[in-house]
Formats: C-alpha cells, sequence, structure tokens
C-alpha cells in the first residue's frame, strides 16, 4: 500500500508566531520539506532558512497551490494586502488565523474558502508554554481539527470554544495576559528597589514567585481562594498587602481592564 504523500503548510507571514508554530512542527517530526513560508522581508527570510531550512519566499506563487493548510500569520491591517496575491491558490486549503480581532468570515471573503478555524495563541507559545483558543466554522470537519491540534500542540495547551464571539474573551484573559503578569512583576521589582533589594535581586524573587505559586495553582484542587487564604493570616503581612490592595480596588480595577480588552477586541473584529 502506498504511503500518501505529507500534508503541504503555508504560512503566509514569517513573525514570531509563525516562527513558533514552525518550529514545534519540525520539533514534533514535520519535514521541513512540506513547509513553505511567504515573506517579504529578506532578512526574516534569511532568519526562517537558517533557523529552520525551510523554503521561504517573497512572494506568492502556485506553489502555494499545494498546500493543505494556509495559516495566516501576518498584522491584521495588512491581511487584505497579503491575502490579494494567495487567492488563486488558496482556496482548497484549510485557513488557519492567527490574527488578532480579524473575523472567520473576513478570512473566508479573502480566501475563498469556508473551511476556517481562527486561533488566538499567546506569547508562551514562543517557549511551548502558550494557550491557544480555538474556533472553527461549521465546514471544517474532525480530521481537519485534528490537523489544527497537531499543529498548536508543541505550543502548549488549546482550547475550542462554540462561539467565535468567545475568542474576545479569550484575546483579553490569555491572548493579552502575559502583559498582566509582567506588569505586576515590574511592580514587584519597582517595590523591591524601594525596600532596598537591587533590581536583580527583586527580578529573580518575582519572577520565582508567580512561576511557582502558577504551578501549585495548577497542581492543587483547591481554588485560588482557598490557596490565597492559606497564605494569608489575619494581622500578618500577607493580609496587610491583600488589605492595601482591597481598599485601592485594584480587583475591580483589573477586571474592568479585562472587560475593555474585550470590548477593543470586539471593536477591532467589525472594523
Amino acid at each position: 500500500m502506498d504511503t500518501p504523500p505529507p500534508r503541504r503548510i503555508a504560512f503566509i507571514g514569517g513573525g514570531n508566531m509563525a516562527s513558533a508554530l514552525i518550529g514545534g512542527l519540525l520539533r514534533a517530526g514535520r519535514d521541513p520539506a512540506v513547509i513553505t513560508v511567504v515573506e517579504p522581508s529578506e532578512a526574516q527570510r534569511d532568519k526562517l532558512a537558517q533557523a529552520f531550512c525551510i523554503q521561504a519566499q517573497p512572494d506568492a506563487d502556485a506553489r502555494l497551490a499545494d498546500a493543505a493548510t494556509v495559516v495566516w500569520a501576518v498584522k491584521p491591517q495588512l491581511f487584505a494586502e497579503a491575502a490579494a496575491p494567495c487567492v488563486p491558490f488558496v482556496g482548497a486549503a484549510l485557513q488557519v488565523s492567527v490574527m488578532a480581532g480579524v473575523r472567520c468570515a473576513a478570512v473566508a471573503r479573502a480566501s475563498g474558502s469556508a473551511r476556517v478555524v481562527r486561533a488566538m495563541p499567546n506569547m508562551p507559545a514562543l517557549i511551548g508554554q502558550g494557550i491557544a483558543g480555538l474556533f472553527a466554522t461549521a465546514e471544517v470537519e474532525d480530521a481537519a481539527r485534528t490537523e489544527v491540534d497537531a499543529l498548536f500542540a508543541p505550543t502548549g495547551a488549546s482550547l475550542w470554544l462554540p462561539c467565535e464571539a468567545d475568542l474576545d474573551a479569550v484575546t483579553a484573559l490569555s491572548g493579552s495576559g502575559p502583559a498582566y503578569v509582567y506588569y505586576f512583576l515590574e511592580a514587584m521589582m519597582q517595590a523591591a528597589v524601594e525596600m532596598g533589594l537591587t533590581e536583580a535581586q527583586g527580578r529573580l524573587l518575582a519572577q520565582h514567585t508567580f512561576a511557582g505559586a502558577t504551578a501549585l495553582a495548577q497542581q492543587s484542587p483547591l481554588p485560588p481562594h482557598e490557596l490565597r487564604a492559606q497564605v494569608t493570616s489575619r494581622g500578618g503581612t500577607t493580609f496587610a498587602a491583600i488589605s492595601s490592595l482591597d481598599d485601592s480596588g485594584v480587583k475591580a480595577a483589573f477586571v474592568k481592564a479585562l472587560h475593555a480588552a474585550r470590548q477593543r477586541a470586539a471593536e477591532l473584529g467589525r472594523a
């Protein structure tokens, strides 16, 4: 029995997220010969070729017609410009978008294919510790979903969602979420320096505290509020800190910020 040829995959755009996905595919054993990248920047093409030994080309051409999956990884505002030269070649492929705010309907119109999966990954995908929210149109078959799972598995976890609108919430929580962590790391480092530690000491303490607390939360059956209670003895140092945060309305402000991010994601999708 003949072995079927490997399924080819084409990336339109070769930036950080495309690089994370390509690196994951190669670590999982995908043949670099089946991966194509369309990337107009010569410097970035050279970087991709050196890092992954893959084919990177400046323009779309008939070679894209061999791709079973096309991954759209360009900046959202450049999507229409990037899609136009690809349209004659990609209509038969599964379309996977990692572009923030670009709705499935827009990808379908631009690509000529109703088989669209929209993904919202996040920055830790670069080190295999990310999480991606995924939504598929009704035309995407189970086998194609399996292909998408295989695409994102090396970059971390994934979560399929029943409604495309849910991706706006995913964008607010996990898509933008690494920035919130860095924001609090900045604050902890600033406080460390103000209290007499060095910046390097503050960074080490803050980073390990975030990493350790998150790892414990993942492994523990207890919800976060119970874990927090275990650290917060009434009248103690943690109690003083949490009380100060509550008095300043930090939790309410943070929840409000996530709602603002979700609203902005929805606005970008309507643009």
